[in-house]
């Protein structure tokens, strides 16, 4: 890929041209940008005075191909902070350049968000994870990184930020232990946990060779997705948060007869839902309580 093909993917006059166009759209002014994975949609039901816009009515905004992704933004209120929320996200497998992937973190960026939570949904490789559970990420491997697929490659543009971002400290600590006390206080400890996400390509499912391999490299739990928004949002300084929601057991055993498929994580979504939007409508409504030196 030329230099010429990678900067058109999601230039600082193309981020901010859409950033303009949806804050002429609408009143909200969101500080709070949620990502919202396969099956769990609902989280930008609960956003107050909604105002939604199709993908494919936004300037330069990629389309989403995936079903159980709606293909929205929709602006709001979630307990008195006004939010932005990404119905349906964007992922390698559409075949979109991993530039255009991640454009609309820093449309969120340029419209003022400086909390970006992410949802997906993946597959358990800890094996004292069960189907259902909610796994708070603490760090990451990118594998499409390994080979050089990463969306800060390119020239680097200083508006956004540093050429070499850090990534030791990807997701935030503060905002990890809030969502602790959070789970506690609302009685899900039991199914929530803390680990490393591992992202692929897709859109195959993993090989059971491929799943021991990263167990074994020290990943929970693997995916599809967040891996490369967090990259974006912690380039240009969000804070991050992320939870996957384990939605099948990797197979690990060649003689299982269990199979991974999109409707059993369509399902999982489904069922942990309501607690997923609980949990997060009221972290959100304690972000400033909680972290007034940061807003």
């Amino acid at each position: 890929m030329s230099v010429s093909e990678i900067v058109p993917g999601e230039s600082y006059e193309e981020c901010r041209a859409t950033a303009d166009w949806l804050l002429s759209s609408t009143q909200i002014r969101p500080t709070v940008g949620i990502v919202c994975g396969s099956g769990l949609g609902g989280l930008a039901e609960m956003l107050k005075d909604p105002q939604a816009f199709k993908y494919s009515d936004i300037p330069n905004f990629p389309r989403s191909t995936v079903h159980g992704h709606a293909g929205r933004l929709v602006f709001g209120t979630l307990k008195g902070k006004p939010c932005v929320c990404m119905q349906g996200r964007f992922h390698l497998y559409e075949g979109y350049p991993i530039q255009k992937i991640t454009l609309p973190v820093r449309v969120f960026k340029l419209m003022g968000v400086e909390t970006i939570i992410l949802t997906n949904a993946a597959g358990g490789l800890n094996q004292d994870y069960k189907v259902g559970d909610v796994m708070i990420l603490k760090d990451h491997i990118n594998m499409p990184g390994f080979a050089g697929n990463n969306p800060l490659a390119g020239p680097n543009d200083d508006r956004f930020g540093v050429r070499f971002p850090c990534m030791s400290d990807a997701y935030d600590r503060e905002l990890r232990q809030l969502a602790n006390d959070v789970a506690s206080e609302l009685g899900y400890s039991d199914f929530m946990r803390e680990g490393v996400y591992c992202v692929l390509g897709g859109p195959s499912f993993e090989t059971i060779a491929e799943c021991r391999m990263l167990h074994r490299l020290g990943a929970d739990a693997v995916g599809m997705s967040t891996v490369h928004e967090v990259i974006v949002a912690r380039h240009a300084g969000m804070r991050c948060f992320a939870l996957s929601l384990i939605s099948n057991r990797a197979v690990m055993d060649y003689d299982s007869q269990e199979r991974a498929n999109h409707e059993e994580v369509l399902e999982t979504g489904r069922q942990r839902a309501e607690q997923l939007e609980k949990l997060v409508s009221t972290m959100v409504a304690r972000l400033e309580h909680n972290n007034n030196n940061s807003f």
